[in-house]
């Protein structure tokens, strides 16, 4: 049957049209309502429409008006003007503000450009056409609603958009309500502004009130979101592709960050797909089957219906008003449902769907289900690993059901699901459920169906590895590493809040290997530093990076060289970094390498070597370090040996007026580098040098030491200059006119030693306080400053505290996470350079104290001890407690003294040797690794005195009835009492002194013990404690009952024999055991064989009649007695025997009168009143005996509580209980039993007390 609709029927007669009218100019739209009556209400985009100086809005009768004065481009939007149930929506363009996109207007509906407008209709301002609610609307064009259908009914803000503003706002831009047609595509946008906000907002989008869409994103359904790093706008979209009519409905979209929440709702109208211009209505008239079959030759009417909205205009606009008005509605409630199509063809009806709802509404009986008393919900969630059950109740008991997944029957095969039917209901239980398990389940019961939809939910991912601090170089490529608990788990990475996204340079890169999850930076730079962290939906994890920028330093610059011919000129630089590479030059021309000259790159070291100089390799050598913009350069100068005769003689002069001399005549020189000493002298002829150094001379055959001469100069080098070679440097000339000596005084500097290992002296939560002593070397320059590194203890990795220099020996390092180990270590700075670092500290441990101890009070208190007790601290903090430390302040001192030395691990301490009669205060601290917590002290002082106690016993609740024990057995007793000082215990048995060898007993300060190893008949009766503390005492007593086995019945005789019957008779044993005998057994046997066949068992009377013997068998009988220990050891043998007669002797029964057996009810042993503590369970006994059998109905305060789950009632062999599970105050009360039965009826009833629990706190106190 094709899909019925509803008929239109407007309330306006003139309805407005859309307008393009001019900038900052007067629009009017009118309407007209076919009531003059009428209340007519003007919303634009979906929010009502106030008079103000911006809005006009007039009634006269049913003429309705809206103008809108100085029309600006925020007022080009969708207009509605809602009259009743019927609503027709328009729209206002100005000509200026077309192009401009309004702020204000909902979300873009994606509509194919190939959509063609309703044929006819003009471009600019089409007429206002009339459509059901739910169907296609042209954006462009007035529409009108009409509420026939139950669904609809008026139109007020409730169905469309909430636009308004909530008191948090997060929303900038809230989706709006669309329209689209089957197939089409449509997009809803979400905006938030993120700049207020400390965390990235989190979106979800809902359908309905429940239905997570997060969980169906797929083919149709993708959601996106997208930041603007400019203006810190989130965009969060949902895109829907290729509608389908299920997708309509009510949306939800749910923005939440931290504390703040927004919500909005939003709807979603998926209308039938559009018909094509030039439709032929005969195609709606083919046979929708071309087999030739059953089913061949039906029309289908339904495409007609759908696609039969041209018939509104042209052809059937001219015969509408000849027509009589007919309540169509009335036609069809009175027509059957096979009429249906056939009357929504002929009066035009489209609306199929919206027909049958409004038909469904008028009928006055509801149609119930006839094989379901309850369905299944329409749908469940359950997390991954749990199971679920579902459970429906069907009409039927005997009904069977058949449970369907996915539209496949399920197999009753496996443990994976498990089928139960119980009376009306059918349950289908799904063990460990998987993703697999997500989907719908159907169960049918005959032609019915009842579905539901199962939601499997995973649980959340949890981070097992946490991601660690990083320190980098610029440039360098930076990993961070986690571990999750889930292979193939989705994990979100963010830098300081923001997202993080595989770009198109490839700055991030995502690695996943199983449960490892790593973010690659590549060439980190100073814009990289910051915190990253990385997120599942099971937690998150932290770490900072900090990118350092790369110095090269020079450790050994190139020197001026001073060579003869054919020696060998080197050339050397050390740079900080192995890895840099260099070029040399020579007069600014590249150096290439040949055979006299070799260039080498060992480490960090790089040489240049000219093998047999010559005059034409004098010139100016630069080393440039590659990536680096500075050069070392020196001066190779070309030595020339020329004899020269000079007649006359000079004395040698020093000339110490030189470069790099301080005002104290001292010569500093960095550690490592070289020492070059070059001394001007004159004299001649050419005078000989020689240098010392505390009178020991100095050559160059050591190494390291060259000594050379030339004209003019004298040069002492050191390479590698080490502290040992500070001092007084002594250089002499000579010459056969004389000599001069100058002294010059070196200074070697070096950096400092490393500091002594640093100490940790206090801790935080995050922080913590750390002190070193100076290095005992500053390296002849004065300490600048300290830098500190910091490194948690099963990491590799240092992080720099701080990058200037610190100048104090304290520092407080924090951002340190609770309860994670860390080491620290220091380094000296001075103005030459950084120490070696030092030792690391000891790991310590960022903790918090802990919270006071909780509940302290007094347990216990004696004439020199105080008993206290207290419970753990509220927060213990990432730190186990290591113990508590108590102490103590005598009244009137200000001294707190401890009670004990170092601490217990224990919530409870007993202080002793206290000084009787004084007022003492106390006060418990707990100790972790970060020190005490604050003190939990009592409220008052304590006067050391032992308070009297009066006594009392508490009986055990199962010691308060009557003990019952076998001959044989043990019996031990524990009798807790209280009393101070300890009381004196006298145990008596029927007021007699015990009989120590028979019964133990022993006492303590709480309670005592009695003992009877094995029990005897002898040992029954009522044993009482007594309790005395000088002349007040308490007194309980105990009952024991010791039970045996019963004696044999006396006197068995047959009382009469009859066809295949003998009567039986007896007397009870002399000795019943010291209990009530419970019942006899009877048993027979034949005289030939003499095997016994047990007849009776637990029968009640002591006579009986035995049937169905065998004829011609002669038998003889015994008894057995029996009691709660159990059978008689010897049985009771009839003396005679009898013989059953075989047939043919004519047996003539005795005549009497049939006796009647019927007896009315009439309890044996009554109930008792008792009284139980509250919380345990309680029964309440009697027995009945009556014939027939009798019903038994019990009451509480003349109310029948069979049916009431707290009670359970059981009845065996005559014996009635009520038992009472877990009574409280209010289940006391009076309890009757009363038994029925056609002979008569007969009740009895007890009083039960419930006394509420009493705890020894209370009582102590």
């Amino acid at each position: 049957m094709p899909e019925p609709t509803k008929k239109t029927v407007s309330a306006f007669s003139r309805k407005p049209k859309s307008q393009t009218a001019d900038l900052r100019g007067v629009v009017v739209f009118e309407a007209e309502t076919e009531r003059a009556d009428a209340k007519v209400r003007w919303q634009r985009d979906a929010k009502d429409i106030t008079v103000s100086d911006k809005y006009t809005i007039t009634a006269e009768g049913n003429k309705h008006s809206l103008t809108i004065n100085d029309a600006g481009p925020e007022d080009a939007a969708q207009y509605a003007v809602i009259a009743g149930t019927s609503k027709v929506r328009f729209e206002l363009k100005l000509r200026e503000a077309e192009a401009k996109a309004d702020p204000a207007a909902p979300a873009a509906v994606e509509t194919p450009s190939d959509a063609a407008p309703p044929a006819g209709a003009p471009p600019a301002t089409p007429p206002a056409t009339e459509h059901p609610v739910g169907s296609p609307a042209p954006p462009a064009n007035a529409s009108e609603s009409n509420g026939h259908g139950p669904d609809t009914g008026t139109h007020d803000e409730s169905h469309h958009p909430d636009t308004r503003q909530d008191l948090t706002g997060l929303f900038t831009d809230k989706p709006q309500s669309g329209e689209v047609n089957a197939g089409e595509n449509i997009t809803f946008v979400a905006k938030v502004c993120a700049e207020s906000l400390l965390k990235k907002p989190t979106v979800r989008w809902f359908k309905g009130k429940w239905m997570d869409l997060a969980s169906k994103s797929g083919k149709h359904l993708q959601l996106k979101e997208l930041y603007d790093r400019n203006t810190k706008v989130y965009t969060f979209e949902m895109h829907i592709t290729a509608a389908k009519p299920s997708f309509a409905g009510a949306y939800r979209c749910e923005v939440t960050s931290r504390d703040k929440f927004d919500s909005c709702n939003f709807d979603l109208v998926v209308h039938d797909a559009r018909t094509a211009e030039g439709f032929d209505i005969r195609t709606a008239f083919r046979r929708t089957s071309v087999d030739v079959g059953d089913d061949s030759g039906e029309l289908d009417f339904s495409g007609l219906l759908k696609k039969s909205s041209f018939l509104k205009s042209g052809q059937r606009t001219a015969h509408a008003s000849a027509e009589p008005e007919v309540d169509v509605w009335d036609i069809l409630h009175k027509a059957p449902p096979s009429e249906y199509e056939k009357i929504a063809f002929q009066y035009g009806i489209t609306d199929l769907r919206g027909m049958l709802k409004r038909l469904k509404k008028m009928k006055k009986e509801e149609k119930k289900s006839a094989a379901f008393l309850r369905k299944l919900d329409p749908a469940y969630q359950i997390e991954k690993g749990h199971k679920i059950k579902l459970q429906v109740e069907v009409a039927n008991p005997d009904a069977e059901v058949k449970w369907l997944k996915n539209g496949q029957e399920i197999q009753r095969t496996g443990s994976k699901y498990i089928f139960e039917s119980v009376g009306n209901k059918r349950f289908l239980t799904i063990n460990n459920c998987s993703l697999s398990d997500d989907a719908a389940y159907t169960c049918v019961v005959g032609d019915e169906k009842s579905v539901t939809e199962l939601f499997v939910k995973e649980p959340p991912v949890l981070i097992v590895r946490n991601l660690e601090d990083q320190m980098a170089m610029k440039g360098d490529r930076v990993e961070f590493e986690c571990e999750v608990s889930e292979e193939g788990a989705q994990v979100k990475w963010e830098k300081d809040g923001v997202e993080l996204t595989r770009d198109e340079s490839f700055k991030y890169r995502f690695k996943k290997d199983g449960c490892k999850h790593t973010l690659i930076i590549n060439e980190a730079s100073k814009e990289d530093c910051g915190h990253y962290r990385v997120k599942t939906n099971g937690g998150q994890s932290v770490a900072e990076l900090m990118v350092q920028e790369k110095d090269l330093e020079v450790y050994q610059s190139i020197a001026d060289l001073t060579v003869k011919a054919k020696d060998q000129a080197v050339f050397k630089c050390e740079v900080s970094d192995e890895n840099v590479k260099g070029i040399w030059y020579k007069n600014g021309v590249e150096v290439k390498p040949d055979a006299r000259t070799h260039i080498t790159h060992i480490g960090r070291i790089h040489k240049l070597t000219i093998d047999e100089v010559r005059p034409e390799d004098e010139g100016d050598y630069t080393f440039v370090p590659e990536g680096y913009a500075f050069n070392l350069s020196a001066k190779l100068n070309f030595l020339e040996v020329k004899i020269d005769y000079v007649p006359r003689q000079d004395p040698p002069k020093i000339h110490l007026d030189f470069s790099g001399r301080t005002a104290d005549s001292t010569i500093v020189v960095v550690a490592g580098n070289k020492l070059r000493l070059d001394v001007p002298i004159t004299g001649d002829p050419a005078p000989t040098v020689v240098w010392t150094k505390a009178g020991k001379v100095l050559s160059d055959a050591g190494g390291r030491v060259h000594v050379e001469s030339t004209k003019g100069h004298c040069i002492f080098t050191m390479e590698g200059a080490e502290r040992q070679d500070e001092g007084v440097y002594s250089v002499t000339v000579r010459n056969p006119a004389g000599e001069d000596t100058a002294d010059i005084n070196v200074k070697v500097v070096d950096v400092p030693d490393p500091p002594q290992a640093p100490r940790i002296l206090s801790v935080g939560e995050d922080s913590c306080v750390v002190q070193w002593d100076p290095p005992l070397f500053d390296g002849g320059q004065p300490v600048l400053g300290y830098v500190l590194e910091r490194k948690k203890t099963k990491s590799y990795r240092w992080m720099r505290l701080n990058f200037d220099p610190y100048k104090d020996t304290t520092y407080e390092a924090k951002r340190m996470i609770e309860g994670m180990a860390y080491e620290m270590r220091v380094y000296a700075v001075n103005s030459i350079g950084m120490s070696r670092p030092s030792p690391a500290s000891q790991p310590f441990v960022p903790i918090a104290p802990s919270s006071e101890p909780t509940g302290l009070c007094v347990d216990d208190i004696s004439d020199t001890t105080v008993s206290l007790k207290w419970r753990i601290p509220e927060r213990v903090g990432s730190a186990p407690i290591d113990g508590y430390g108590v102490e103590y302040c005598i009244e009137g001192s200000e001294e707190w003294l401890p009670a004990f030395e170092g601490l217990t691990e224990r919530t409870s301490v007993v202080i002793r040797d206290l000084p009787t009669g004084e007022k003492v205060q106390f006060r418990v601290r707990a100790y972790n690794v970060a020190g005490p917590s604050a003190p939990a002290t009592l409220p008052h002082a304590i006067t050391v005195r032992e308070i009297m106690q009066r006594p009392k016993i508490w009986i055990p609740r199962n010691l308060r009835q009557t003990l019952i024990k076998k001959v044989g057995e043990t019996v031990n007793l524990v009798i807790p009492f209280q009393g101070k000082p300890r009381p004196k215990v006298t145990w008596t048995k029927n007021g007699e002194p015990l009989d120590p060898k028979q019964v133990s007993v022993r006492n303590s300060d709480t309670d005592s013990i009695f003992f009877i190893r094995r029990t005897e008949r002898k040992d029954s009766g009522i044993y009482e404690l007594q309790v005395q503390i000088e002349n007040v005492e308490d007194k309980a007593s105990v009952t024991i009952q010791i039970v045996d086995l019963p004696g044999p019945p006396q006197n068995l005789k047959l009382v009469d024999v009859w066809g295949f019957n003998v009567a039986l008779e007896w007397k009870p044993p002399k000795d019943n055991g010291n209990c009530d005998i419970t019942g006899y057994t009877i048993q027979k046997a034949d005289k030939k064989t003499m095997e016994w066949y047990t007849v009776f068992e637990q029968y009640r009377r002591t006579h009986c009649v035995v049937s169905d013997l065998i004829m011609g068998n002669e038998y003889v009988f015994r008894v057995f007695s029996m009691n709660v220990v159990g059978l008689s050891p010897e049985p009771c043998i009839s003396k005679d025997s009898a013989y059953i007669q075989k047939t043919g002797m004519e047996y003539k029964p005795p005549s009497y009168k049939e006796h009647d057996f019927s007896e009315a009810p009439k309890f044996t042993h009554p109930l008792v009143n008792r009284s139980v503590i509250a919380g345990y369970f309680a029964t309440l006994s009697c027995s009945v005996r009556g014939i027939p059998k009798p019903k038994i109905t019990w009451y509480k305060n003349k109310m029948d509580i069979s049916n009431e789950a707290k009670y359970r009632m059981f009845s065996k062999q005559g014996v009635l209980t009520l038992e009472i599970r877990k009574p409280c105050p209010f289940d006391g009360g009076v309890y009757t039993c009363k038994a029925v039965n056609a002979s008569g009826e007969d009740t009895v009833e007890c009083k039960l007390e419930v006394r509420p629990q009493v705890m020894k706190e209370d009582i102590k106190k």
